[in-house]
């Protein structure tokens, strides 16, 4: 088998519009497709100017039946969903400043890694996100 990656990765959120007006007004990213496909809203959001993109998918229909979009809701909200998503900054110190000021919710502060300077955070529905400055491998 001789698999590449792809372009596209997802997280569960609750409310697309909250997580749009996070994830675009509060982190900077821009939507690079919001597509009502009937039985889905199609959304995805990238850092400007990267051609990765972030679906921000709503736990229902088509991937869950009712009882298991229940389930996956109340974990996401818990912040076990399992989604995490990472960011690479200049300025690791100025990047947590600037979310503290606009209340974005800190998980642990900047602090020095084996792999680079980084912090966590929570988006509103729970999701983890890492913000830092990571050296690239080599």
């Amino acid at each position: 088998m001789n698999l590449s990656s792809t372009r596209l990765s997802s997280i569960y959120v609750l409310d697309q519009d909250q997580a749009l007006e996070f994830y675009v007004g509060t982190l900077g990213l821009e939507v690079a497709t919001d597509a009502d496909l009937g039985f889905m809203r199609w959304l995805t959001v990238r850092v400007p100017g990267d051609q990765r993109e972030i679906l921000l998918e709503r736990p229902g229909p088509p991937a869950h039946d009712p009882a298991t979009a229940d389930t996956v809701r109340e974990l996401v909200s818990k912040g076990a969903g399992g989604g995490w998503l990472a960011f690479q900054v200049e300025d690791v110190d100025a990047a947590h400043d600037e979310l503290v000021a606009k209340g974005v919710e800190i998980t642990q502060p900047p602090s020095d890694q084996s792999y680079g300077r980084d912090f966590g955070a929570r988006d509103p529905f729970g999701n983890n996100l890492r913000i830092g400055n990571v050296p690239s491998p080599g």
